[in-house]
């Protein structure tokens, strides 16, 4: 008698357990359904919600709201052009909600790709206008220094009334850079800052008057600056270095 009630008892549990494992898996079946909407949330400047749709539904094409991988679906959205960063949450019952935050452009970059405010390149996409950015180019992986130095130029010579409009890296590690759109300065590798203060004394005390007529500026001199005129270049002090 006592085999049997306990054979009883473990029928019941098995069954018990078979009840449980089946309506949980009914039940999830029933939660896990196909995705019907997919809202978008956001400030966007540059790129329209409709633009962000259009890639972000081929990640989700075909997956169900409790089976899709969001972290997966999250690293492939993030290669979209202008999302900075991405999170996604579901929505019940059928419902999948993408909150997107849009890439801050801050410079052009080696003439195809954009600058964002931590000097991490980013292609452009659809964006063709951006207004008045400058153009900054260097090596691959340089943008944070590139930015940084051109942030450097900037709050030194903006006193002046100067621009920089362009600053490039060349591989050798030489520096040169743009002033309102018209005149080079070649600052070189070595003794940055002793060759800045020199241009700056230099367009103080002459330079700027004579703006329009100046092809480039060359600091790579031990003591002062070589500037190149439109049809001659004159020497102010010979030596040349890096």
């Amino acid at each position: 008698m006592a085999s049997r009630s306990s054979a009883g008892t473990l029928f019941g549990l098995v069954l018990g357990l078979a009840l449980m494992v089946a309506g949980g898996q009914a039940l999830w079946t029933w939660l896990d359904r196909p995705i019907e909407r997919v809202t978008i949330k956001g400030d966007f400047e540059h790129v329209s919600a409709a633009y962000l749709q259009r890639h972000i539904a081929p990640l989700i094409r075909g997956q169900s709201w409790l089976s899709v991988p969001l972290g997966d679906v999250r690293q492939r959205a993030l290669t979209i052009d202008w999302l900075s960063e991405v999170s996604i949450s579901r929505r019940w019952p059928d419902t999948l909600e993408f909150e997107l935050f849009e890439q801050q452009p801050v410079a052009y970059w080696n003439d195809g790709e954009l600058l964002n405010v931590r000097g991490e390149a980013f292609k452009a996409g659809p964006v063709t206008r951006l207004g008045n950015l400058p153009n900054l180019a260097g090596p691959q992986g340089s943008g944070s220094e590139v930015l940084a130095e051109m942030d450097a130029l900037q709050s030194q010579l903006g006193g002046l009334g100067l621009n920089v409009s362009q600053l490039r890296l060349e591989p050798r590690g030489a520096w040169r850079f743009q002033v309102n759109d018209t005149v080079w300065v070649m600052l070189g590798r070595n003794d940055r800052e002793a060759r800045l203060a020199r241009f700056m004394a230099a367009w103080q005390r002459r330079l700027s008057d004579e703006a329009s007529q100046i092809r480039y500026i060359d600091l790579r001199y031990p003591n002062g600056v070589a500037v190149a005129w439109h049809g001659e270049t004159t020497a102010l002090e010979n030596g040349q270095e890096g």
